[in-house]
């Protein structure tokens, strides 16, 4: 358990999915969590787990599909380096310079965190975002996905320094 926090539900898991609204074109969707500000609640991200669809396996021609799951709303990809970005994969396929279809690469935090690790994030505002971009593909892509956490209560004072952070770091 989190200093501070109150668990007010058990573990829940959220699904969700994002196409591409065109082939290599940066598209965000927003997943509404339904949190009560007047009852200081917080979402506590235990795992997360990214699909992320296959590029396109073109010769001669590099391609991606990334991904990413941020707590705030992001104007292109973003990697964990981002203090908003929870999770990440990419599918990439290096074929520049071949005559076939290339190498296939797959790239990804890590899933499922140490046991050590009390959470991986919190979420303070009402939703969280999920983005998926590909890259010299021929169709659109995509990426489903789910995230695992609580519900918890946060005290007056942790619960505006989350909220503050998370909307002044937007």
């Amino acid at each position: 358990m989190v200093k501070g926090l109150s668990q007010t539900s058990s573990v829940v898991a959220i699904g969700f999915s994002l196409d591409e609204s065109a082939a290599s074109t940066f598209t965000q969707g927003s997943v509404d969590l339904n949190l009560s500000p007047l009852d200081r609640e917080v979402f506590v991200v235990l795992a997360i787990n990214l699909d992320v669809c296959n590029p396109d396996a073109l010769a001669g021609t590099n391609t991606k599909t990334h991904s990413q799951v941020t707590t705030t709303s992001q104007t292109g990809t973003v990697g964990l380096a981002n203090s908003n970005c929870l999770a990440t994969a990419t599918n990439a396929i290096r074929a520049q310079g071949m005559l076939d279809s290339g190498v296939a690469f797959q790239t990804m935090g890590m899933e499922t965190p140490p046991a050590t690790l009390d959470y991986i994030g919190i979420i303070a505002t009402n939703d969280f975002f999920v983005g998926v971009q590909g890259s010299s593909n021929l169709t659109a892509k995509c990426v489903e996905g789910k995230m695992y956490g609580y519900r918890a209560r946060a005290e007056a004072s942790i619960y505006a320094a989350l909220v503050q952070s998370e909307v002044l770091s937007a």
